[in-house]
């Protein structure tokens, strides 16, 4: 088995994350098909962290830092893109996309939301803050779609791929709503609630300017932006300190200025890098309970906000730290 992953001694921790997350993930959906809220309620939350690592796997994949065999990261993430629903897009393109994030030390994305919603009429666009400010995920779900409505704008064979895979995401829910209707909704639920996570961590990582590009061409060179400058705009938002293990509910993504630092780094790897590269120096370090008030005090302001805000030095480090939306590996073209 060691021969299959990529890094010596990481074959126990990456094979003990896929059984978990896929064992959830089956868990999960058995228990929202039962007739018994207990199992609906647990089935949901199940499937909802199954979701978010599955999502996070796609990341390690992207980056080659699973198996020793790149066709092999390929296949696990195209694997992880469908459990995720972040199938519509190419898997290529995704990858391409998230390395560009890192060689250019920018946020890339395809569509430019914003200038979306300035150009809906008032009302839908007051629609989708509402939604922002129940904590329905209204962007993500927008960018989602519109990455789906990409795929049918392109060729014949974009087009065809897209109709077999949102055939086989319809079949898959037919499946669920016969089995019980209400697996519908928890499936739902936990959905959200894997976009939300996503969002929280997306939001506060990094305060790099964003740039909106359909094409993998490389960004224009329009300042510097070096090593100095990703690390200084880079942030590791914990979800704890004194309890490390905590961070494994989402892969350890937390410690995104050592994932910056040394990308193909294994998951499982980067406390003991961040431990090392950083030591006791926490300037780059958020705590997530630091960035909860933020997160909800901004949820609607950050929406159309022209940038991410301030990271204060000292004091309320995060109380202008507006975050990022519309950021996600899982929405790249």
């Amino acid at each position: 088995m060691a021969a299959l992953f990529r890094y010596p001694g990481s074959a126990k921790y990456n094979f003990a994350a896929l059984v978990y997350a896929l064992l959830c993930y089956g868990a999960g959906l058995l228990f929202i098909t039962r007739h018994n809220l207990a199992l609906n309620v647990a089935g949901t939350l199940l499937l909802a962290h199954a979701l978010v690592v599955c999502a996070y796997f796609i990341h390690e994949f992207a980056h080659g830092s699973i198996f020793a065999k790149m066709s092999r990261n390929d296949l696990g993430g195209e694997i992880m893109a469908w459990i995720t629903g972040a199938c519509f897009a190419s898997y290529a393109g995704l990858k391409e996309k998230h390395l560009r994030h890192h060689a250019d030390r920018l946020d890339v994305t395809t569509f430019d939301y914003r200038e979306i919603l300035r150009h809906w009429p008032a009302w839908m666009r007051n629609v989708v803050l509402a939604l922002e400010w129940a904590y329905i995920p209204a962007v993500e779900l927008l960018m989602h779609a519109l990455v789906i409505v990409t795929q049918y704008k392109g060729g014949p064979a974009m087009r065809r791929r897209a109709t077999i895979l949102l055939a086989s995401r319809l079949a898959f829910f037919a499946v669920l709503a016969i089995l019980a209707l209400r697996a519908l909704i928890c499936y739902a639920v936990a959905y959200l609630i894997m976009l939300q996570v996503l969002r929280f961590m997306d939001a506060y990582q990094h305060t790099f300017d964003v740039y909106v590009s359909s094409s993998l061409a490389p960004a224009p060179a329009a300042k510097v932006r070096d090593r100095a400058y990703e690390q200084a705009n880079t942030y590791s938002n914990v979800l704890s300190i004194s309890h490390p293990l905590l961070n494994l509910l989402t892969l350890n993504f937390a410690y995104h200025n050592a994932h910056h630092a040394r990308p193909a780094v294994p998951w499982h790897e980067l406390p003991t890098l961040h431990e090392k590269l950083y030591g006791a120096d926490k300037t780059q370090v958020l705590p997530a309970r630091a960035l909860f008030s933020s997160y909800h005090r901004n949820r609607v302001k950050r929406v159309l906000a022209s940038d991410y805000g301030e990271v204060h030095a000292q004091g309320d480090r995060a109380h202008d730290f507006l975050g990022a939306v519309g950021v996600s590996f899982l929405t790249a073209v």
